[in-house]
């Protein structure tokens, strides 16, 4: 069924920016060696906004085979919110926190991450979560809160010294979490124009900031490496959730993103040579059987839709069925299959039933 081809092709998506994501954090531990927090937030973001200027640059002098639907005054106030929450306090919390706790604490610690994605997608835009994603949110909880005390003292003998570095990541998290929600009402926009937007103002203001604060920049080696981690794993990660947020929603899509913190900490035993403790090994279990249940999810049932039209990228399937005209047929791949193309479109009373998440077309209420 064409709908189940487009909850794969979300996963893939949602999978690839984890993974890109999940890859930059041990990384990014090593740079935070040579260049200061604030300094290292700008030039990931920076990375992000220049790299994706450049392509935007390169595609503008060719000929465009698809229309793209780019950002509107109307999506101003989302994309303020976006910018400020994910492009600014975010990274800088993070970077704060990467210096105060190791390179696998932090990755694990970003399962907090979806967690909070899918409370705010669930309290403040009602996106259904059913028991399984509950059941996953508590796990992944119980693991976040077992890595923020030292494995070796007990809750009384807790400092602030001990638990500052857990509490910044989580408050990049809960930053991150507000920028995803967020970003899902400004999904159906150019997300190579969203990260530029994003890269470029968040890039500017943390390296002003930085700069304030006295830290300079470091050698042009290092500064170039910072300024490509960024692209990759701030950029093209966001890019790709972007677009998996059409076809999964909020909660589904962070659920699947939850497989970055797995393969950051992977990377960081293998760089870093970290003990797997105890406490480590314990969160880990949690965090996995969290993540477990949300991907694991199977979301089927009878519902309708409302007569719709809106503009949005996609290709013709079950729920995208109107014709074109002669001459604004869309464009074919070599394979014959279709190319996403972008127009506004009707969509007519429909009831049925298959397997489905809370995309663009499936924000019913349960």
């Amino acid at each position: 069924m064409a709908s189940d081809k487009h909850d794969f092709t979300g996963i893939l998506l949602a999978a690839a920016s984890a993974a890109l994501f999940g890859l930059s954090t041990p990384f990014a531990k090593l740079l935070e060696r040579e260049i200061a927090p604030v300094m290292l937030a700008s030039l990931f973001y920076l990375g992000t906004g220049i790299g994706f200027a450049v392509l935007s640059a390169c595609s503008a002098s060719k000929k465009k085979q698809a229309k793209v639907l780019f950002l509107r005054r109307s999506d101003l106030a989302a994309l303020t919110v976006v910018v400020i929450t994910g492009g600014i306090l975010a990274p800088i919390c993070l970077m704060l926190g990467l210096s105060q706790s190791t390179a696998t604490t932090a990755s694990l610690l970003l399962n907090l991450e979806a967690v909070l994605t899918a409370l705010i997608a669930w309290f403040y835009f009602h996106e259904n979560c059913d028991r399984r994603i509950i059941l996953g949110m508590l796990s992944i909880t119980a693991g976040g809160a077992l890595l923020s005390f030292n494995a070796n003292t007990d809750l009384a003998a807790t400092t602030l010294t001990s638990i500052s570095g857990p509490a910044l990541i989580a408050l990049a998290c809960l930053g991150w979490a507000i920028d995803n929600n967020f970003t899902r009402k400004i999904a159906a926009a150019d997300p190579q124009q969203i990260a530029m937007i994003k890269g470029l103002v968040a890039g500017l203001v943390n390296f002003a900031l930085a700069l304030f604060l006295g830290q300079k920049l470091p050698s042009p080696e290092t500064t170039v490496g910072a300024l490509l981690l960024g692209f990759i794993g701030y950029g093209l990660s966001l890019v790709f959730y972007v677009k998996a947020l059409r076809d999964l929603g909020n909660a589904r899509t962070s659920a699947y993103f939850a497989t970055a913190p797995f393969l950051g900490a992977l990377t960081s035993l293998l760089i870093f040579h970290e003990p797997i403790t105890l406490t480590l090994a314990l969160a880990a279990l949690l965090m996995g059987c969290g993540v477990y249940l949300h991907i694991s999810e199977n979301h089927q049932h009878s519902h309708h839709h409302e007569l719709m039209v809106h503009e949005h990228e996609h290709v013709h399937d079950l729920h995208h069925n109107h014709k074109h005209e002669d001459d604004d047929e869309p464009t074919k791949r070599e394979d014959g299959s279709e190319l996403p193309h972008t127009h506004k479109h009707q969509h007519q009373a429909l009831s049925h039933s298959h397997k489905h998440y809370p995309d663009l077309h499936h924000r019913h209420e349960h």
